[in-house]
């Protein structure tokens, strides 16, 4: 810390009756007055502290990380507008296409699968090299994977290029643990605000670019007649998503500054005063998570005592205590048993829950939608659900920038994400209802296009879940050095759960639509059961964030 140092509102020459009290005491922490003493206001139990400014966002590096970030659900999504196509066209099928679903399927969800086995990797390995060479490495060999993919003719080199973009998108865990390392608690929600918007801006960006530019020579006067075209008819998306993770690794490469910190600062330490009466260092994890604690112990005992020193004398050695501290905490080893512990575990439950719940919502849209009314459908076209799709995302990004961070001020990240969570179940409920009254009016009337509306506004309420488990995850830490891999078991498990979601929600759907199961609805009411297990599971997140020393 910058400044730290106990404030005595004594005279120098302290008798026993002069000696100040515990409500005299008051310590200044990052060049901010905090009361030692608990803290009675009505800010909810995550404000320890008393209200401080908050912190300017670093403009540069902020826009550098969500840039980088942007390239996951670009990547993810840009094939699944030609997907069906492409799996037809290697000829895997046989010319059957029933079967295309089950080939397309596994295109799909090895992206996803891939990334959650190599997504703990990256995240370890930054821990050790640093972030901005995993993040580095990971855009360049993406950028080669996307242009392999659009080049691909076999289905066997199809999957190859899906499995090699989802291995090199397993550094997104990294670019939650710099944005943990670029804000403090006083703008972490605001920061963390944006990553839902990049998932949202890149969800509906993706399939734009793979519908509006795959087969350019059926579609584009300048790119008719190109054999070239002709052969590749799916390589023009995939080298524009190319061009973005390039232009990502271009502007990481020049302005990205690393943000972890490996070593000690020698030369700091170097210059402070011996100290005599200094206790050794903490030599356990549990007490070097606590500095804090201990330098408010030490200044109470010293402040009951005759002063013999000078007031910056007294700074200086608490000064001293505090650097020596965070330096022990920063630099304890991290393995994974560390993080396997109940306040880093049940965020990264609840993330699970999360990737099931959404992955699930973004199948089973376009399913519903796209399905002929008979059958429960609303039987509207690719460019429909595409235009709902998009203005949804970005009015949802929209908002989610500009109400989160009040949000999570007012209500606490624990509250906000349960509530906000609690949306999935109205989406869900809403599926069979639409059905129910399209069916009845022989098409999508006023009612429906209400309940569509109603639909994607609780859709939008959901998003507020993202920023509260990302601050959820990165405060579970026990350190400053197990950020990446925190990040990166979490990213783990949603990738798993996203390279099953697909899958089990698509063929529940088919399942449910094929052997009328509970009037064709039975996969909606299946899904509103897992919502309100995600629901429950909310309950067993900390009351509280810890607020680190280094935030």
């Amino acid at each position: 810390m910058d400044n730290i140092g106990a404030t005595e509102h004594a005279p120098n020459e302290t008798t026993p009756s002069q000696t100040p009290t515990r409500q005299d005491q008051v310590l200044h922490v990052d060049g901010h007055d905090v009361d030692e003493r608990p803290s009675s206001s009505a800010g909810g139990p995550e404000q320890s502290v008393e209200a401080v400014k908050e912190t300017p966002l670093p403009k540069l590096q902020l826009f550098i990380l969500l840039y980088l970030q942007l390239a996951e659900p670009i990547t993810s999504t840009v094939i699944y507008p030609f997907v069906n196509q492409l799996v037809r066209q290697t000829g895997v099928t046989g010319g059957d296409e029933r079967k295309t679903g089950y080939f397309a399927g596994l295109v799909e969800s090895c992206f996803y699968a891939v990334e959650a086995i190599c997504v703990l990797q990256w995240g370890r390995a930054s821990d050790r090299i640093g972030r901005k060479p995993v993040l580095l490495g990971g855009l360049l060999g993406l950028t080669l994977s996307m242009i392999g993919f659009g080049l691909s003719r076999q289905y066997w080199a199809v999957i190859l290029s899906r499995c090699a973009e989802g291995a090199l998108n397993g550094n997104i865990g990294v670019t939650k643990s710099m944005m943990a390392e670029i804000t403090d608690h006083t703008n972490r929600a605001r920061g963390f605000a944006f990553m839902p918007m990049i998932w949202s801006l890149g969800s509906t960006l993706g399939p734009m670019i793979g519908g509006i530019f795959a087969t350019p020579a059926a579609r584009w006067p300048g790119f008719r007649g190109s054999t070239f075209w002709t052969t590749y008819p799916y390589f023009l998306p995939c080298i524009i998503v190319a061009c973005i993770s390039i232009s990502a690794f271009l502007f990481a490469l020049v302005g990205m500054k690393e943000t972890l910190h490996r070593a000690p600062n020698s030369k700091l330490e170097s210059n402070l005063p011996p100290l005599a009466d200094a206790e050794p260092a903490p030599r356990d994890l549990e007490r070097a998570q606590e500095p804090h604690t201990r330098i408010v112990e030490e200044t109470r005992s010293t402040s009951q005592e005759p002063a013999t020193e000078p007031k910056e004398d007294i700074k200086t050695e608490v000064q001293a205590d505090v650097r020596i501290a965070e330096t022990q905490a920063d630099n304890q080893p991290v393995g994974l048993r560390t993080i396997l512990v109940p306040r880093v575990l049940y965020p990264i439950l609840n993330y699970g829950f999360l990737a099931l719940t959404d992955q699930s919502v973004i199948v089973l849209v376009p399913l519903m939608y796209s399905t002929s009314i008979d059958l429960g459908g609303l039987g509207f076209s690719s460019f429909t659900i595409g235009v709902i799709q998009g203005i949804g995302g970005c009015v949802g990004g929209a908002i989610q920038i500009f109400t989160f961070p009040y949000m999570q001020r007012k209500f606490g990240s624990k509250r906000l994400y349960g509530c906000s969570f609690a949306m999935y179940f109205v989406v869900y409920a809403l599926f069979p209802l639409l059905s129910f009254v399209v069916k009845r009016e022989g098409k999508v009337g006023t009612a429906a296009w209400a309940l569509v509306v109603l639909q994607w506004v609780a859709y939008v309420g959901t998003f507020m879940t993202w920023g509260c488990v990302f601050i959820y995850i990165s405060d579970a830490a026990p350190n400053q050095k197990a950020l990446g891999i925190t990040n990166g078991l979490a990213q783990t498990t949603a990738s798993t759960v996203r390279a099953i979601a697909p899958s089990f929600a698509s063929s529940l759907f088919s399942a449910t639509l094929e052997h009328h199961l509970a009037a064709g609805t039975l996969v909606y009411w299946i899904m509103c059961g897992i919502s309100v297990a995600g629901v429950v599971a909310s309950h067993w997140l900390p009351a509280s964030l810890q607020r680190h020393s280094n935030s």
